[in-house]
């Protein structure tokens, strides 16, 4: 099987903004970061040798800092307010009988449930986030000191950071013990200790087989005709959307309470009444649609993880792009660019009360997904809590042991962000300001 090998660590920074709410302020501040990011981007190559470097921006952004284009373009008439600047969701806005965007606030989700008192969870409110990877921990604290220091050639006056989320991924696949081992044991975390020792995430299976990834450039705003209005000439033509979340993993009710034997792990991962060889990392699921979940449901009382997402997650029809290429049935839409954490829940915080910050080592995921629309990620994870696109839902609770693995996760945060195309990810829409 193929498998993607991602960099071994991942950093996302979110902050927001320090600069005035200006024409001539912004467009400074666009010149700038784009010079530094300039800088970075040739003094390193992209990950895994160097840093790939990745600017999402948050719907505060845009409400905020762009309430009103002043000049005319080829793409927007002068006057265009927000959000009618932003892309549409062209499916879902037909579906519903109104314009929906591409980038919609963040929303929870029947199986969320935060830890006993955390309180709600937090949907934040983050003006812009920076994804960072590499194999070099180094070299992503030299871009993120560049990025975020406030000496000469730094492009830190421009922000007022809110987190640092670190994590990893992999190390397993070198027939060296992987990371989520490694580092989980080291900070003994309970239950520790049951993950396998080459697996590359806490939860004991590869996440990341080629055929479960979309084909690039799917998850991009303009690929299909009809998902958005980015084609043929849209700002953010080649664009996508981020969604960002922190979830907490029980690895002890995983591991022993919940799902005590292999088999029962992966029945709720992947699908109930199959099997594996014991102990398999990487294993090959069943495709399934959504016939195929139902029949689950009725029979064994009980859904897999990875397949109650496919029919929402993946093509049900072949289709052939903007660009020509010719998609089959089950290709993936999304990419998934997740990674776990020791952090409680985030490396740093500016705000370590409401956030319940602390020291103490807890295995978690920062989830982050790059998909056309945020209604896509939506549909994704309500499907994700058993129900399905056709209407039907699970008779059960999406936090009962049927539901996947959702009763092992508590999710703490979300916020969803727009990642514009490379040549316009530096305070996207500035240049159009007066």
């Amino acid at each position: 099987m193929a498998v993607a090998i991602p960099p071994f660590h991942a950093h996302v920074i979110t902050a927001k903004l320090k600069v005035p709410a200006r024409a001539k302020a912004l467009q400074e501040a666009q010149r700038h970061l784009e010079e530094v990011l300039k800088r970075l981007e040739q003094q390193y190559p992209p990950a895994p040798s160097g840093v790939t470097i990745t600017v999402a921006w948050g719907l505060p952004y845009f409400e905020h800092y762009i309430p009103r284009l002043g000049k005319s373009s080829s793409y927007f008439d002068a006057g265009t307010p927000y959000p009618m600047y932003l892309p549409v969701d062209v499916t879902t806005s037909k579906e519903l009988g109104r314009t929906v965007y591409a980038l919609q606030r963040s929303r929870t989700f029947p199986s969320d449930e935060p830890p006993s008192g955390f309180g709600p969870i937090r949907l934040e409110d983050n003006d812009v986030a920076v994804l960072l990877r590499s194999d070099s921990i180094t070299k992503i604290l030299d871009v993120t000191n560049t990025l975020f220091g406030t000496r000469d050639g730094q492009a830190g006056g421009l922000f007022k950071v809110t987190s640092i989320r670190r994590g990893f991924t992999g190390g397993g696949h070198t027939g060296q013990q992987g990371l989520a081992s490694k580092l989980a044991t080291q900070a003994g975390v309970p239950g520790a200790k049951s993950i396998p020792r080459l697996s590359p995430i806490f939860l004991g299976f590869t996440t990341t087989l080629r055929d479960a990834e979309s084909s690039t450039p799917v998850s991009n705003f303009e690929t299909f005709p009809g998902w958005t209005d980015q084609w043929p000439n849209g700002y953010f033509k080649q664009g996508t959307i981020m969604p960002l979340s922190h979830l907490f993993e029980d690895l002890v009710a995983w591991y022993s309470k919940d799902f005590p034997t292999f088999e029962e792990r992966i029945h709720a991962m992947f699908r109930p009444g199959i099997s594996f060889p014991p102990n398999t990392i990487t294993a090959d699921p069943p495709e399934q649609n959504e016939a195929d979940v139902l029949s689950d449901i009725e029979k064994f009382h009980a859904y897999g993880h990875n397949g109650s997402m496919q029919p929402v997650n993946r093509l049900q029809q072949e289709l052939t792009s903007n660009y020509g290429h010719v998609y089959p049935v089950n290709t993936a839409i999304t990419n998934r660019g997740d990674f776990a954490t020791l952090d409680n829940p985030f490396h740093y915080t500016s705000d370590p009360v409401g956030n319940h910050y602390s020291k103490q080592p807890a295995p978690g995921l920062h989830f982050l997904l790059f998909t056309p629309t945020t209604e896509i990620f939506n549909r994704v994870r309500l499907a994700m809590d058993g129900v399905l696109p056709g209407g039907k839902s699970a008779p059960f609770s999406p936090r009962s042991s049927g539901a996947g693995l959702n009763s092992v996760m508590h999710t703490t945060h979300r916020q969803n962000f727009l990642i514009p195309p490379r040549s316009r990810r530096s305070f996207p829409l500035a240049e159009f300001l007066t």
